[in-house]
């Protein structure tokens, strides 16, 4: 056993993970509701605006793997003070500049800092803590996603209406200069990975039980993407568009639910939670298919969906982890690349759908995705999503 592995979770450390998490999401989604703020501001359309999210996500997929492979021997507390240092010295700039073309550049540079800081976030955390807790201590990493998008973004919408959209980006350089300070004190070293025990990208991608859970990893978070980007005319579709707000708030909670069981359960029975999520998540799709006339059976399908998907990303980390042992960084930035990808998909997918075949067809096709899933964790049990208490990898 490592001397600096925590024998308790350590609350304290693990929040400044969350923390980080939390930032990166809410620097990646919070365009979305300022877009007539900015568009108004910037004199550029709504749908200019909008591509504020999609140049950020794609930083994150151009970064997440060749910067972490080439850091694989940096200490882990220094990269992730240059990373969060990324997104402080560029939602700072974002909030000032006022060409939108060096906004457009300095939203891609953050997104490349957040893209680093998914990369080496769950290894981090994992290494600070005994074999035994880091299931539960990714669980409370992964508070930082869910409480982003059903607080965060209806928060920074509302302070953006009130005070203007760049104040919010300013408050959120704020929020990064104090994880900078909290990293820096807090946190404890975790040195690289040594250059004898490294490993190509390609080797990692190749081990036994990556491939599968990469394939999970995009059906899952394409299928939630599909409907979660087209929320809003769902609900316009059942007459419950009024009630945005209250659903997302609904959906975030039920996720918190979510997260909250995965999390006692996770080191103990990662592959039942795995296929207990997948199931609920379809069965979900099918009820808010069937149910799109009846009010409470959509919110009743919400709650599940959202209850289903929110331990979604722990269960995914923690398997990818458990596959790639020492080599957790590299696996991890093959996560947030496919993560993101599967985000912009399911986003260019759901468009298509709705202008094409109407939004029936998105719970079809969530179904068969979620199915597929299922079978592919079935099929993976020899080498990934294992049956029993996980394993110490040290």
């Amino acid at each position: 056993m490592n001397p600096q592995h925590e024998q308790k979770l350590p609350i304290d450390k693990l929040l400044a993970f969350s923390l980080a998490g939390f930032l990166s999401i809410m620097t990646e989604t919070i365009p979305a509701g300022l877009l007539p703020l900015i568009s108004q501001d910037l004199n550029i359309s709504q749908a200019l605006a909008g591509q504020f999210i999609s140049i950020y996500a794609l930083g994150s997929v151009i970064a997440a793997i060749p910067v972490v492979y080439a850091t694989q021997n940096c200490p882990r507390k220094q990269l992730l003070l240059f990373a969060v240092t990324g997104l402080f010295i560029f939602n700072s700039l974002t909030a000032v500049l006022s060409n939108y073309y060096w906004i457009f550049i300095a939203r891609f540079i953050a997104g490349m800092a957040a893209g680093v800081i998914w990369g080496i976030l769950a290894g981090y955390a994992r290494n600070i803590v005994s074999s035994h807790l880091q299931g539960r201590a990714l669980a409370i990493v992964g508070i930082g996603q869910p409480l982003a998008l059903c607080m965060g973004l209806p928060l920074g919408t509302w302070l953006g209406q009130l005070f203007g959209w760049r104040e919010v980006f300013g408050i959120l350089s704020v929020l990064a200069l104090m994880l900078m300070i909290w990293v820096a004190i807090s946190l404890p070293q975790v040195e690289g990975q040594q250059a004898n025990k490294q490993r190509s990208i390609l080797d990692v991608f190749l081990q036994p039980g990556i491939r599968s859970i990469l394939a999970v990893i995009f059906i899952w978070i394409f299928a939630h993407n599909l409907l979660y980007t087209f929320l809003s005319p769902y609900l316009a579709s059942v007459h419950l568009d009024q009630h945005l707000d209250l659903i997302l708030l609904i959906f975030g909670l039920s996720a918190l639910v979510g997260i909250w069981i995965t999390g006692v359960w996770v080191d103990r029975a990662l592959r039942k939670l795995t296929l207990i999520s997948l199931a609920g998540f379809a069965c979900a799709a099918i009820f808010m298919g069937l149910m799109s006339q009846q009010a409470w059976g959509v919110i009743l399908g919400i709650i599940v969906w959202g209850m289903t998907f929110g331990g979604a990303p722990t269960l995914l980390q923690t398997a990818i982890a458990d596959v790639a042992g020492n080599h957790v960084d590299l696996a991890q930035s093959m996560l947030v690349t496919v993560f993101n990808l599967a985000i912009a998909s399911g986003a260019i997918m759901g468009g298509v759908l709705l202008q094409y075949c109407g939004i029936a067809s998105f719970f079809m096709l969530m179904t068969l995705l979620a199915v597929t899933g299922l079978w592919l964790v079935f099929r993976a049990k020899k080498y990934s999503f294992k049956s029993g208490h996980r394993l110490s990898i040290e």
